[in-house]
This record gives C-alpha cells, structure tokens and sequence, in this order.
C-alpha cells in the first residue's frame, strides 16, 4: 500500500490515550440535549396529543406507534449502511455533518407530528401515520451519526464511560426542560390545536442550537475513511448483526429498559390528570423526579471505575425495579409517588447512560471479529432494538389505556385508574427485572475484555 493511501480505518494516537477535554464531554452531551428536545415531545406528548386534542382512539393511536416504530426500525440499518459506504469524506469528518442538516429537517418534521387537519377520522389517521413515519426517518439521520460519533471520539473505557455520562446528562437535561415546561405553557393557548404545534416549534429550535454546539465542539479520531470491502446487501447487514454476539445480548436488554423507560414517560401525564387529579402536577413532579435522576449521571464514571460496567448497569436495574414495585403498591399519594419515582429513575439513569459505552465497545468487537469497522451499521442495528422497544411502548400505552377503560376528559373507574397506575408502574418492574438478568447472565464483553481488543486493533493499525 503506497503512503498516499488511506488506510480502512484512521485511529489517531488520542483515541486509545489522551483524556478528552470537558470542553469536548460537555458539547457531545449537548447533541443528545438537542436531541431529546426532538425525541422527547413525542415519547411525551405525542399519544396524549393523538387522543385528547387530535380525536383519534386510544388503540388506534397506539396503533399509529407501533407501525411507525416498526417502520423506522427496518429503515435504521438501511440508513446506517448508507452512512458507512459513504464516500468523498471531508474535513469536516465523516458523522458531524449530518448532524447540522438533518436536525433543521427533524424540526420541521416534529412540528408536523403536532397539527391535527381538519380531516375525518380516518384522514387524521393518515395524516398521523405519514407525519409520524417520515418524522422516523428524519430521526435516523440525526441519532445514528450522534451515536456512531461517540465510538469515534475515543476507544478508552474510562473516558467513554464518561463521555456516556455526559450524554445521559444531556438526555436527562432535554427531559427535564421539555417535562417540566411545556404543558404549563400549552395550556395557556385557548386552542391547543394551535398551542401544541407552536411550542413545538419553539422546543425544536432550542434542539437545533444544540446540535450545533455539538457538531463545532467535537473530534472524529478512529474512524472509517474508505467504505468496507464487501458489497453491501442485506446479507451483510444480516451476518453483522448475527456474528456480534455481545450486539444481541444488548439488543434484547434494550428491548425491555427502553420499553420500560418509555412506557413511563408516556403514562405519567394520564397519572397526574386522573389518578392524582391536576394534570399540571406532572411539571412539578418532574422536576424532582427527572432532576433527582442526576445523581445517577453524576456517579456513573466512579460506579463504573468501581465495579465495571456490567454489574453498574445491573445495580440501577435492581434499583429501579424496587422502587417501581413498591410504587405500584404503596398508595396514589403524589409525595410518596414522587419519592419512589425519583428513586427508580436514579436507578434507570444508570444503565440507560452505560448503555452508550455499551455500544462503542461493540463497534470495537465487531472490527475486531470480522475486520471492518462498521460504526454505522452497528450501531443502526443497535437503534433497531430501540425502536422495536419504543414500538412496544406505544402499542401498550395506547392498547393498554383501551383495555383498563380510558375515556378522555372524563372521570375514570376505579379499575381504569389501577390500570393506569399498573401501566406506570408495574410494567416497567417487572421489564427492568428481566433486562437485569439478560445483562448479568449473557453479556460477555467485560471491561478487561474490551480493553484486550483495543490493544490488539491498534497493533493491527499500525502494522
């Protein structure tokens, strides 16, 4: 090979040594902060907006997220595969420039998931199904080069460690802003059809600047320069995902964490309205339930220094699954809901922020085991399992309020009221529980492990 030439995969001595600046921590965690304040309004809102502002039937809306989901989740290795073949790779790196665009393209499309035409039924079925779809694809554009990009800041366990925290600190942060502020200022519309797509726009531009910040305060260093060598077909993307063994232990986990994860964030609002009775309780609460959550974040790189990541993710399961379980069955008073609801989302923080070191340690194993770094299509077929997990969600939220007997903007029975509290509650525990089990008998690629890997891959870069 001439010394002209690139090789497959550029590795700068930074990215296996050098600690990596809080400057640069701070403004990657600023790309999952814009991105929640994209992704979060419809994991929040969305269902609610569907059934209560739009006319569309529970089960029909969560009809609307299952097929979108599920949609989405197909399109994610189709969209990771055409970032990784790529080519013409500019200065500018080979994610980052997604990341401008394609979130001014996401806030437009979030906009649009929020008005309700003046259609029939079955036109606002349509509508509902196209807008939230399209939406899905305008999202993989955004979330798979962000996620792909954090596997190539760095390859140091410790630093992407703490490179997760500061995305779940950014996660966390859009969350907290968009749950806390957004239906007090809804309500102060007298219309919310013209309410909820205005402060959705606003929310969104506020997305936009962060991901600005993102994109102009990070550095690509290992990454592939050159598409892979074999052809891309669905083949490839098939034995991608099917060799990398630790891909599919975290897949299935993240079926049942995400699941849980939204399932709550979506059943919190029906819980405050109905089963606390002022559904402007929802900000307070969440001010002290998404703000206690922190801790988690801030206690994430010592835990993981400590124990490793594995058996960290698995204490903030066992956490959360606790404090879930005993929600379910203390009383629906809203001081002690939101004690123990604070208490299982310090737990939940924790592995869904080790979740992301997860992942840029399986793009490592996977060029390891096959050759080819494929940062892209590994991490897309990681999103896949997101998807399916956030299709779950929606499907239960919306079956599941048809079955126990919601009606909106009514009183409800004393067993829909159970049935909401369980929705909240009890799902998620009983979920959390079986995800901590696949982590701790299944997952394979510990910290030694990974580390093992680096040090081969840099032998092999060099040679």
């Amino acid at each position: 090979m001439g010394a002209a030439a690139l090789k497959p995969v550029q590795v700068e001595e930074q990215a296996t040594t050098a600690k990596i600046s809080l400057k640069e921590k701070i403004s990657y965690g600023m790309g999952d902060f814009g991105n929640g304040f994209m992704f979060d309004l419809g994991q929040l809102y969305l269902l609610k907006f569907f059934t209560d502002v739009a006319g569309i039937p529970a089960i029909a809306a969560g009809g609307i997220f299952a097929a979108s989901k599920l949609f989405a989740a197909f399109c994610d290795p189709i969209v990771g595969s055409s970032i990784d073949y790529r080519k013409n790779i500019g200065p500018r790196g080979k994610f980052r420039p997604y990341l401008i665009m394609g979130s001014i393209a996401l806030a437009i499309l979030t906009i649009l998931t929020f008005i309700s035409p003046n259609l029939s039924t079955s036109g606002k079925l349509i509508y509902a199904y196209a807008s939230y779809m399209i939406w899905g694809i305008g999202y993989s554009f955004v979330n798979i080069p962000y996620g792909s990009l954090g596997a190539a800041i760095t390859q140091d366990t410790v630093e992407r460690a703490s490179l997760s925290s500061f995305r779940q600190a950014g996660s966390l942060g859009a969350l907290f802003v968009t749950s806390v502020i957004v239906m007090p200022i809804i309500v102060h519309f007298a219309n919310p059809k013209v309410g909820y797509p205005v402060v959705m726009g606003i929310m969104s531009l506020i997305g936009v600047i962060a991901f600005f910040f993102c994109y102009k305060g990070t550095k690509e260093r290992a990454v592939n320069l050159a598409p892979p060598r074999e052809k891309l077909t669905p083949w490839l993307i098939i034995k991608t995902f099917i060799s990398n063994k630790p891909l599919l232990v975290l897949v299935l986990m993240t079926v049942f964490t995400i699941s849980a994860y939204n399932i709550k964030s979506a059943m919190l609002i029906y819980f405050a309205q109905y089963n606390l009775g002022n559904v402007e309780l929802m900000a307070y609460m969440n001010f002290i339930i998404i703000g206690s959550s922190f801790i988690g974040v801030l206690f994430l790189p010592k835990l993981v220094k400590k124990f490793g990541k594995r058996n960290t993710a698995m204490i903030g399961l066992g956490v959360s699954v606790v404090a879930d379980t005993i929600n379910f069955l203390a009383p629906s008073n809203v001081v002690l809901f939101t004690i123990l609801a604070s208490i299982a989302f310090i737990g939940i923080s924790i592995p869904n922020g080790i979740t992301w070191a997860f992942v840029s340690d399986i793009i490592d194993y996977g060029e390891w085991e096959s050759g080819e770094r494929k940062d892209g299509i590994t991490y897309s077929l990681f999103n896949f399992s997101r998807k399916l997990a956030q299709s779950l969600a929606g499907t239960l939220s919306g079956i599941g309020l048809g079955l126990v007997g919601y009606i909106p903007n009514v009183a409800q029975s004393a067993g829909t009221l159970l049935g909401i509290k369980g929705l909240l509650c009890l799902y998620p525990a009983i979920a959390l529980a079986i995800a901590m089990l696949i982590i701790g008998f299944m997952y394979k690629l510990t910290d030694r492990k990974h580390e093992e890997i680096v040090a081969e891959l840099k032998l092999r870069n060099q040679q």
